[in-house]
This record gives C-alpha cells, sequence and structure tokens, in this order.
C-alpha cells in the first residue's frame, strides 16, 4: 500500500521553561500581554508533520512517501529521512525561502506556546499529487496534515477528483481555518484526524455535530492524550484503545504524529483499525519518553515486549509478523 504524507517539514526549536504559564498570567490584563520566558533548555531538533509521520512510518518499515516544500537547507535533513526508510523525491526545494521553523516553550505542566514561521511551505500549494502518483506507481492513500492552507486545499480537491482515498488532519492550521475552509477539507475523507480539543473546535467552526461529520467521513480518530484513542464510524460501537504505561514523560511535542505514523503504518499493512490505533499508541509513547519529535529508536525486540504487555499476546503476534 502506497501512502503519501503531505504537510509540514521544518526544524523544532523546543525550550523548557521551569514554571507554570497559569502563574504568569493576569486575567484583567489578557488583553495586553507582554511576556518573556526565561527558559532551562534549548534543543534544536528535526520536525514537521508530515517529515515527522514519515519517520515513524520509516521505522516500521512502511517506506512512506514524504510530500512537501523546504528549503535548500534541506540536504543534511532529506539524507536523514532517507536513511530512516523515508522516499523524499517529492519535496520541492525552494530557490529563495529557507526551510520552516517552529519555535515551543513547554511548562512544568506540559502546555506550550509555539510559533511557526512557513518559509518554504508556502510553496507547497505549486505540488501535484499526480506527478506523484506517476513517480511512485499510483498512490492508495493521501494524508494532508497540516501545511500551507493553499496546498492542503489543492491536494484535498485534487484527491477527490482523482478518486484517491485522503485523511484529513488540520492539527495545527485548525487554528486560522474558518468553518468554509474546514467543511472543504474534511467532506468525503476515508479519515479524519484530530485531538479532543480539535474536535470541538471542528464541529464548532462547521456548525455540524459529530453525528454529520461521520455522515461525511468514513473513519474518525479522535485522540486523547493519556487516554488513549477513540474510532468512530456511523453506524457501529466506537473502538476505544488505551495507551501503553509511560516509563517517563520526557517532552510531548510530536506525539501526535507519532500516533499517526503508527497508525498509518497499520493500514499499510491491513491490520483492524483497533490494532492499528494500539501501534499508534505505541509509538506514541515512545515518542512522549523523548525530548524530540524524531530523536527515539524503535529497538523491535523492547518494541515488542512493551507491545505485548500493553495489548496482549493475539495483538503482539499479528504485529510481530509484519515487523519481522
Amino acid at each position: 500500500m502506497r501512502i503519501a504524507v503531505t504537510g509540514s517539514i521544518a526544524t523544532d526549536h523546543l525550550m523548557t521553561f521551569p514554571g507554570r504559564f497559569a502563574d504568569q498570567l493576569v486575567a484583567e490584563q489578557l488583553h495586553t500581554v507582554s511576556l518573556s520566558f526565561l527558559v532551562d533548555a534549548l534543543d534544536v531538533r528535526r520536525g514537521g508533520v508530515a517529515a515527522n509521520i514519515c519517520f515513524g512510518m520509516g521505522q516500521l518499515g512502511a517506506k512512506p512517501i514524504l510530500v512537501g516544500a523546504a528549503g535548500e537547507d534541506f540536504d543534511e535533513y532529506r539524507a536523514w529521512l532517507d536513511r530512516h526508510g523515508v522516499d523524499t523525491g517529492s519535496v520541492r526545494i525552494s530557490e529563495t525561502l529557507h526551510t520552516a521553523r517552529f519555535v515551543c516553550t513547554t511548562d512544568s505542566d506540559h502546555n506550550q506556546i509555539g510559533s511557526f514561521y512557513t518559509g518554504a511551505m508556502s510553496e507547497a500549494r505549486l505540488i501535484e499529487l499526480q506527478s506523484v502518483a506517476e513517480r511512485v506507481g499510483g498512490l492508495d492513500l493521501v494524508c494532508i496534515g497540516a501545511d500551507d492552507p493553499e496546498a492542503m486545499i489543492r491536494h484535498t480537491e485534487e484527491c477527490r477528483t482523482r478518486g484517491i482515498p485522503f485523511a484529513a488532519d488540520f492539527s495545527q492550521q485548525i487554528a486560522r481555518m474558518d468553518g468554509e475552509d474546514i467543511r472543504v477539507l474534511l467532506d468525503g475523507a476515508t479519515y479524519l484526524f484530530s485531538n479532543e480539543y480539535e474536535k470541538g473546535l471542528v464541529e464548532s467552526k462547521t456548525g455540524w455535530s459529530g453525528d454529520e461529520i461521520l455522515d461525511r467521513v468514513d473513519t474518525r480518530v479522535t485522540t486523547l492524550g493519556a487516554q488513549g484513542v477513540r474510532i468512530e464510524r456511523k453506524g457501529e460501537e466506537p473502538i476505544l484503545v488505551a495507551c501503553p504505561e509511560e516509563e517517563r514523560k520526557a517532552e510531548p511535542t510530536g506525539v501526535g504524529d507519532a500516533f499517526r505514523a503508527g497508525f498509518l503504518t497499520g493500514l499499510s499493512w491491513g491490520v483492524s483499525l483497533e490494532r492499528a490505533a494500539q501501534l499508534g499508541c505505541m509509538l506514541a509513547t515512545l515518542v512522549i519518553e523523548t525530548v524530540g519529535t524524531q530523536e527515539y529508536e524503535l529497538r523491535r525486540g523492547h518494541f515488542m515486549e512493551r507491545f505485548t504487555k500493553a495489548y496482549g499476546d493475539d495483538a503482539a503476534s499479528e504485529v510481530q509478523a509484519h515487523l519481522a
């Protein structure tokens, strides 16, 4: 199964604030916020939602196709992704703009404040999926992740026109989108990804209820943080999958991307939705235990030991067959 992942390719600048953001906010002055946080640590890491998802899929052996735009400073990052099983042949390289930057500060409660510079990502709207499909011999699914908004709309409309199944995954871009754009991006999706907060925001902005959205998408996948994930389909009982036990909690950036990587890999293997979600939750757990979105190491023996402990022998046996 050939899966392309469209979305941002970026460098993450991750900082840690030892206090709580909530303690620094004055309710009566929120309309004139002016704050500076003295941070304890700075980590510069590879990131971007599409690259993060593809890295995770590559770790699991799924050979994903990365579709996005980067700058001429992408050479080292490209080599990293190539070494980890990602097809980077469809990445557009800008002649004038740098690769995008994500700057994020995390407090002691794991709340986050972030900013995103688009840079070369603005050229993603110039990428045609048909050329990607022709290069790789066809596409079975396109995951349309957070990207230049015009690129997201173009890729969605092209998937509809060409009959390519697609997954809608707005994540960070949902805050700047209006209801009409969100309706365009999710209508007809095979999968709709969001977290619990984004789920409510989608319903609020579109004016559609949860049931009305299930009339328009085949499968709705909602991540619930430490509570795991809920999968909904029209006329069926929801599937609930819990998270494995964490060994430690280091940094939450990229956890959602890792879940998607595992889930999409499960789909490529042809396993059930429940099994795909279990795989996603296990991969997400590795990321939350690591600082950086692509710094974790998937050691198969250790991975399967923890997967078995969380989900049982039958689930592990099925996953082991594909990992082997």
